[in-house]
């Protein structure tokens, strides 16, 4: 029973963490219960003089990380105590008697042991308990891998919960040495080494869908781990300038895979079989394949009464029941809901993603699924209202997130299936190479989901498009709050603000470019005019193309660019399939040069001249732009400052999206956008090229000709 102490307790940790950054300790100061002051130790001193944690510290000194924590930085140390390590050891088959020195008895564990458990516990950023208020740390512990946290309580106290199980003291929570924080824990933390097929096997409660995923063969698919011949050393910094900025970016630190996997609970699958009038006597996973069945067979109508569609040809690539495990698993790492949505800021007067005006549109990404030429909508609630008409804005719900929902803003018509965010004691979710979250309803790539929910114009943040980048925790890093020196970069190998990365030859799935052309992704700046604060750039004579994302169906689609035109920027020429497309796209153009709206342009950054227009007058100048082929950037799109004062990308003469094509696809195909340098010699810095996001619009969408007709501006 959660109490209303508990509740005071996490509206004041959410508080707290609301007046700093995401990336740093909280600015103003709490309670007297809750603040700490330095006591002039390192993390080292305090560990070396406490008896009560001698077990772990001489874990600590054998895995030879005790001198890291005598040098300054930024860490956060999880301390289990002595009983806490006499419990782990006992569980090991090693033995502690009441009065013994630890200390001898931990010296029976191997070094990979010890070097395990003490990375296990050591975060490389500092981490109070107010910042613990989402569904796991910000910052991977020294193993790479994310500790799950969730919000409980303890002897009528509230704590914060690790991985479900060890919890941090609350008499002895937010210890902070001159080097970082200590966290004293009841137990020793474990992470799962299994592959996330293990993981799956091992929870009863998904029998199910395991089932389901080892007949269809799909478990074959997700078995990566990592390119272990990778080496960043074998690829040296890369110094470029971007506008007027001398910057520095590193290639990707490691080459890993991952998967992430919405799982229905048997439960779910009961009331559904129930629902549809499936039987069971022959077994759940016939049933489960019955229920594919009566979905695909609306979608993949060219497929019905194949050979590769029935009970007896799981495997096939047609298979419905395969095609349904599929469209549950997406190509790349995601260990927490929270980072199945942008960012959420909490700058000033700023509280919401990275990006996204809330009142206007629930933030979203979109994914591609292992089920070929699919993506599924991730949409955390802000604006919505919930299943019995509650408003979300404010409120809990608003932290929710669900799948391929479609709120008008009047009714549904599509609810979605809600990801549960629970952090279970057991059985475990993350393995090695994976994650996976409960769902309350059926997720599947529909006839309706196709035809109705997805039928909207699909934005995306160019950092999604590439799976790589989320699974090797790229996206969205740094502290965007601080900006770096535009003269000299800060090329040290542990940069205080966080790094930018280029993408080796051969380092994304889906893109390919000439050698002399250098491609980066700008780490996230509050300040930038870049959707989301990142950005990618592309410099040299280069000649580059990408896979699209999918699009649900066949038809008229209209793809665009959104980009920052700055006067050291390049031009380019786009093609579709190898076929090119228009005039070549100049980056140096504003909306207010004669190339587009000129004088009749209105800046506005705060957006009053342009909300004072009527929709007459904003469908007349959409128009006008259309037919010159840009849009003004979306009225939900902005960037802000410290105070959180937000500035409108609408507004702003420089943000705008260029039309690159206008042309039929099949939705069955993968298809290419190229993009090929077309300046006068070096313009610029070297050709710069941006990418800030990616837009694929349906002919239901960009088709508004009508008087006082227009696509929405959000």
């Amino acid at each position: 029973m959660i109490t209303k102490y508990f509740k005071t307790f996490i509206a004041f940790c959410l508080a707290a963490f609301a007046t700093g950054t995401a990336l740093t300790s909280c600015s103003d100061e709490p309670d007297s219960e809750y603040f700490y002051t330095f006591n002039g130790e390192m993390m080292s001193d305090y560990l070396k003089n406490r008896p009560d944690y001698s077990g772990f510290t001489r874990i600590v000194e054998r895995a030879k990380l005790m001198d890291l924590l005598a040098t300054y930085g930024h860490y956060t140390c999880f301390v289990p105590n002595n009983e806490a390590v006499k419990t782990f050891l006992a569980a090991k088959g090693i033995n502690v008697p009441a009065d013994a020195d630890i200390a001898t008895y931990v010296d029976q564990l191997s070094d990979a042991d010890c070097d395990t458990v003490a990375r296990t516990h050591l975060v490389s950023n500092m981490y109070s308990t107010f910042e613990m208020d989402q569904d796991r740390l910000q910052t991977p512990n020294l193993l790479g891998r994310y500790l799950a946290t969730s919000a409980d309580e303890v002897d009528g106290h509230p704590v914060i919960r690790l991985e479900g199980t060890a919890y941090i003291f609350h008499d002895l929570q937010n210890d902070s040495v001159e080097n970082g924080i200590v966290q004293p824990i009841n137990m020793v933390i474990e992470k799962s080494n299994s592959y996330i097929a293990d993981i799956l096997k091992a929870n009863d409660r998904i029998s199910i869908f395991h089932d389901a995923l080892l007949a269809t063969g799909v478990n074959k698919d997700i078995m990566l781990v990592e390119d272990e011949t990778w080496n960043p050393k074998d690829h040296p910094k890369y110094y470029y300038r971007s506008h007027t900025w001398n910057e520095v970016a590193w290639a990707p630190d490691t080459r890993k895979y991952g998967y992430t996997i919405f799982v229905e609970p048997n439960e779910v699958y009961q009331a559904k079989f129930q629902e549809y009038g499936i039987s069971t006597a022959n077994g759940n996973l016939r049933a489960l394949y019955d229920l594919a069945e009566k979905i695909y067979s609306e979608v993949y109508t060219q497929d019905v009464g194949k050979e590769g569609w029935s009970f007896d040809n799981l495997t096939d690539s047609i298979n419905p029941l395969k095609r349904f495990i599929q469209y549950h698993i997406l190509n790349r790492y995601v260990p927490g809901t929270a980072d199945l949505t942008p960012l959420v800021m909490n700058v000033g007067a700023v509280h919401e993603a990275f990006g996204f005006d809330s009142k206007l549109v629930n933030p979203c990404d979109w994914y591609p699924t292992l089920l070929p030429h699919t993506m599924i909508k991730v949409e955390q609630l802000t604006m919505d209202q919930d299943e019995e008409g509650n408003d979300c804005r404010g409120g809990d719900i608003a932290n929710e997130r669900y799948i391929n929902r479609r709120y008008n803003g009047a009714n549904y018509l599509y609810r979605g299936a809600r990801i549960d965010a629970t952090v279970e004691t057991s059985p475990i979710h993350d393995a090695i190479n994976g994650h996976y979250f409960y769902i309350d309803d059926i997720l599947a790539f529909s006839d309706k989901v196709k035809n109705e929910v997805q039928n909207q114009r699909i934005r995306m943040d160019f950092s999604t498009i590439f799976p790589e980048v989320m699974t090797n925790d790229m996206r969205l890093k740094g502290i965007p709050t601080a900006d770096d020196s535009n003269d000299v970069p800060d090329d040290s190998s542990t940069p205080k603000n966080g790094r930018n990365f280029y993408f080796p030859l051969g380092y994304l799935d889906g893109l390919t470019f000439t050698e002399n052309s250098n491609v980066v992704m700008r780490r996230p700046h509050i300040n930038f005019w870049s959707w989301q604060g990142d950005e990618w750039n592309i410099f040299g004579d280069y000649d580059f193309t990408f896979r699209i994302p999918p699009v649900p169906f066949d038809g008229e689609w209209q793809l665009r660019l959104g980009f920052c035109a700055i006067e050291t920027r390049g031009v380019m020429q786009v093609y579709f399939d190898g076929v090119p497309q228009g005039i070549p796209l100049d980056m140096t153009k504003f909306l207010n040069s004669d190339l587009y709206l000129g004088d009749r342009f209105t800046t506005d950054e705060g957006l009053g001249d342009y909300k004072s227009k009527t929709t007459e007058q904003k469908a007349e100048e959409q128009k006008l732009l259309k037919n010159l082929g840009a849009y003004r950037d979306g009225r939900s799109q902005y960037h802000f400052n410290t105070s959180g004062t937000k500035y409108f990308f609408t507004g702003n003469e420089r943000t705008y999206r260029r039309i690159l094509c206008q042309t039929y696809i099949d939705s069955t195909k993968d298809h290419y956008l190229r993009f090929r340098v077309a300046s006068d010699g070096k313009q610029g810095n070297n050709n710069e090229f941006m990418l800030d996001f990616f837009e694929m619009v349906p002919k239901s969408v960009y088709s508004v000709d009508g008087d006082g007709d227009m696509e929405d501006d959000l």
